[in-house]
């Protein structure tokens, strides 16, 4: 089996504020990890009947282990329990994770008899359409009853369904941020995410923030969120994000980095995992808010979920070419200026950067 080229972060967002005696993780999370499959370079989607031709393909891990992988890409330590098929696929991510990504898997275990869930993924005119295929999961999920001790946990609520590791979390002082998925009953009901009670920040986009608070703009939604959770941030897609912070009565809008969008999928971990990064760090609203947008819109430029996940280089790399081009909108610098004493130096790396793609199944070379 292969290994891509990942490589671990080369800064340290918290470094001024370790201590001993701190968590050992810095984010936990748990989730359902998938093996895509991932194609580009469609014209157009799939025409019934005929077959189409993909110009480029990659494979990686996918589901829970994007925001894994965004997480320990900004030099967050980052631990991961999740259910892993004992076939090849299972083997591949676990590999791609554990030893490419330096994510920590002691709390994921491997499933004898159990395949791994894949998904295909298919981007063309800055969309995806995505089929996947998985047998029911494991009879245990495997959050364990006491999530480990860190600073940090990410978790995707579900409508009407409570995850008792997310309350055990909060009651040792884990911060929970939270995101959701579409509501599929339709009820769109806050008092159906019972969990969100022990949420520190909740990251839905405009459409659910709007459906859930029954408002009419991204901005009210946003503020009526803060009777719910301490911090809201709604994402407006191309219009950039909005957040409001519930407990000082913060707000910022950061707009969105206009870019050419390869590949959208995991562009939302991506935020949420730059928005986690920035509040551990201790910035400013807008610096968290506008650190969120720049690490998504990095990551649509680059195929597939944990692939596109940008780390420090990248995020260095695209600060020092905005500043050497003329004509720049100086506020527009000034907005990420932070970022100056964080990347790392020049590593002589052209700009923009292209990863290779990581496949399965090319034989070690001798």
């Amino acid at each position: 089996m292969s290994k891509g080229p990942y490589r671990r972060a080369t800064t340290d967002p918290l470094a001024g504020l370790r201590e001993p005696g701190d968590p050992p993780w810095d984010v936990y999370l748990t989730g359902t990890v998938f093996l895509d499959i991932i194609f580009t370079g469609l014209d157009s989607a799939p025409v019934r009947g005929t077959e189409s031709w993909a110009r480029g393909m990659g494979s990686s891990p996918g589901g829970v282990a994007n925001m894994a992988t965004a997480l320990a890409r900004l030099g967050l330590k980052t631990s991961l329990a999740a259910a892993f098929g004992d076939d090849h696929y299972g083997d591949y991510c676990w590999d791609a994770l554990e030893q490419g990504e330096g994510i920590d898997l002691s709390p994921s275990r491997t499933v004898p008899g159990w395949h791994s869930p894949v998904t295909v993924s298919m981007a063309y005119e800055g969309e995806r359409t995505m089929v996947s295929h998985g047998h029911e999961p494991p009879p245990e999920e495997p959050a364990p009853d006491c999530p480990p001790r860190a600073r940090a946990a990410v978790a995707s609520l579900v409508p009407g369904t409570r995850a008792p590791w997310i309350a055990q979390a909060a009651s040792k002082g884990t911060r929970v941020f939270a995101d959701v998925g579409w509501d599929d009953t339709g009820a769109w009901d806050l008092a159906g995410l019972a969990d969100l009670e022990h949420c520190e920040a909740f990251l839905p986009n405009a459409e659910e923030a709007m459906r859930y608070t029954r408002t009419g703009s991204p901005q009210e939604a946003a503020h009526a969120l803060t009777e719910h959770v301490p911090v809201a941030v709604v994402t407006l897609g191309a219009e950039g994000a909005y957040a409001v912070d519930g407990r000082s009565g913060e707000t910022a809008v950061v707009p969105a980095i206009a870019v050419e969008a390869l590949d959208p999928t995991g562009a939302g971990d991506v935020f949420v995992a730059g928005f986690v990064t920035g509040t551990l760090a201790g910035w400013p609203l807008a610096d968290r808010l506008a650190f969120a947008g720049l690490t998504a819109a990095l990551s649509v430029q680059e195929f597939g979920g944990s692939l596109s996940a940008p780390g420090w280089a990248e995020i260095g790399a695209w600060w020092r070419q905005v500043r050497s081009l003329a004509g720049q909108d100086p506020e527009a610098l000034r907005r990420y200026a932070f970022l100056a004493d964080l990347v790392p130096e020049e590593s002589g790396r052209p700009w923009p950067l292209r990863r290779a793609v990581p496949t399965i199944g090319f034989r070690r070379s001798a």
